[in-house]
């Protein structure tokens, strides 16, 4: 298959779907952090290239309801409804087979999800729910990927969320962290929709 990674800088999911022997691209204004096939630049100006499925990852930094303390500030919500109208424009592209996903956020107004996951189901030490808008896939079943085993998180009684894991007091290096996937949901969607 033709699958666009929209979104991505990591190259974890575009690396999986290559792995399997897809015809996998990344795309995202950032760079590629690791070498392969990627598009530096707005996703919106190839979304009707021929693809046959896209897994996207919009950013959250205006939708996260993470950021609810501060969304009354000013331009708040005119960056929230572009965020929105970002999402739509991706989800009415003329592509067959569809994976949007970011945490819980505002995207919920505007679609009820299809599926909430969490990285301990595709065997990651994290704890972090991450929420699917899917068009023509199935749900990820948690416990069915190779060598991927779902695990309990927990350490001396308390969760370990996702935020926890993330390094220093460097903002950007910490908005890097959060952004990147998780490679045991990527293996779940290559096997499973791959």
């Amino acid at each position: 298959m033709r699958v666009l990674i929209a979104c991505e800088f990591s190259g974890i999911v575009r690396d999986a779907f290559i792995a399997r022997g897809h015809d996998a691209m990344s795309c995202d204004l950032l760079p590629t952090e690791r070498p392969g096939p990627h598009i530096q630049g707005d996703v919106l100006g190839i979304l009707n290239d021929g693809w046959d499925m896209m897994i996207a990852h919009p950013p959250c930094t205006y939708l996260s309801y993470a950021a609810m303390r501060v969304w009354n500030q000013a331009g708040r919500e005119e960056k929230r409804q572009e965020a929105i109208e970002f999402v739509k424009k991706l989800w009415n592209a003329p592509i067959p087979k569809m994976a949007i996903e970011n945490p819980k956020s505002a995207l919920i107004k505007w679609k009820r999800q299809d599926q909430i996951i969490n990285p301990f189901d595709f065997g990651e030490a994290i704890r972090k729910p991450v929420y699917l808008w899917l068009k023509n896939l199935p749900v990820l079943m948690m416990g069915v990927t190779i060598n991927v085993k779902p695990i309990r998180v927990s350490a001396k009684g308390k969760n370990i969320y996702f935020c926890d894991n993330v390094s220093g007091w460097n903002k950007e290096k910490q908005r890097k962290d959060r952004s990147r996937f998780f490679p045991g949901i990527a293996a779940a969607m290559v096997e499973q929709w791959g």
